[in-house]
């Protein structure tokens, strides 16, 4: 600490002068957000007309079509870049092995149409798993003994991915974390000359408590009961496993990562942008969006600055960009700010 001080005893370095009015905090500001960093996740529902809020995640809602269409008009007009799609499927079209995920006439591909018609420059990114088909909740299929089939549910993956693309989606995102799923999707997306659908794999999806919302939103939390995903989803006490899951996804042909939930996992998040050049991708799940959204709604937390203070430690540890339920109103204030 002596190196710090002159002779009289004060201290050389002080840097709080940086701190002290707000065009040098702007002036040094490491990290910066902007809108383009943002993906909203949406959940569409079939028919017309039709908008239903999600109890367990405030403000948000399940939508027909129609209405997605306006939520997109809005995100495109804000500078967000892409939307997710979740499907929210009738329970009479689930089944087993969860057929309609690979529907050409289904609810998704419909979506996907009718986004890329009326927004072609803003991105669609689909969902590439079968827990909303299945009618027992998991991403894969079963067998006898109800164990998760890896190779098999592969299969049916690049099926459902192959319909996608076909349907114009700009990304394909495995999330079911079955493994040799991103090559067996790449290959099946070059034979069917579609070579310029990307992939975002899912490659760090913990198997985490962070999801309950979502699995509410979405409709499988009743198929899948007091079963788990621990078989395929990442173990919560594991950092460095997560590299072994990129590297074998970034061999494979992704094109970019996930990593899924976002804040609990910062240092996954770092360490896989530290270690490769594809882009690291984080996504901040229901149960963190829910968590400071009744905080706010309780008056314990502020919203806005914690959501913005939230996205910016995202961005900070390494995330090229953001799926988040705020991503509207996170793209509103940064437009005040700007």
């Amino acid at each position: 600490m002596s190196d710090y001080f002159n002779p009289a005893g004060f201290p050389l370095a002080r840097p709080r002068r940086l701190r002290q009015a707000p065009w040098a905090r702007r002036l040094t500001q490491e990290t910066r957000v902007h809108p383009s960093q943002l993906i909203l996740p949406v959940f569409v529902l079939d028919g017309n007309g039709r908008r239903e809020a999600v109890a367990s995640m405030p403000g948000v809602h399940r939508e027909s079509i129609d209405g997605i269409l306006r939520t997109a008009e809005a995100a495109s007009t804000l500078g967000v870049s892409a939307l997710a799609l979740f499907p929210v499927v009738d329970v009479a079209l689930k089944c087993p092995q969860g057929r309609e995920a690979s529907n050409p006439e289904g609810l998704v591909p419909r979506a996907v149409a009718a986004l890329k018609s009326r927004f072609p420059d803003l991105g669609v990114i689909c969902d590439v798993a079968l827990d909303p088909y299945t009618s027992h909740g998991q991403d894969g299929l079963l067998g006898p003994a109800g164990e998760v089939l890896n190779d098999e549910t592969v299969a049916a993956l690049v099926e459902q991915a192959l319909m996608q693309a076909a349907a114009g989606a700009d990304v394909v995102a495995p999330s079911d974390m079955m493994d040799g799923r991103v090559l067996a999707i790449r290959r099946a997306l070059e034979s069917a000359h579609q070579q310029n659908t990307q992939i975002l794999a899912y490659s760090a999806k913990f198997a985490s408590a962070f999801y309950g919302p979502f699995r509410d939103a979405v409709g499988s939390a009743a198929q899948l009961g007091k079963a788990d995903k621990k078989t395929y989803q990442m173990n919560p006490a594991n950092g460095r496993e997560a590299w072994t899951e990129a590297a074998m996804d970034v061999a494979e042909g992704a094109d970019m990562l996930m990593v899924k939930p976002g804040l609990p996992y910062l240092d996954v998040i770092r360490q896989l942008s530290e270690a490769t050049p594809m882009p690291v991708l984080a996504y901040q799940v229901s149960g963190e969006y829910a968590m400071l959204k009744a905080a706010a709604q309780a008056g314990w937390l502020d919203e806005r600055s914690t959501q913005l203070e939230a996205l910016t430690c995202l961005i900070r540890a390494g995330a090229r960009g953001v799926l988040t339920y705020a991503a509207l109103d996170l793209a509103r204030w940064l437009r005040d700010e700007a």
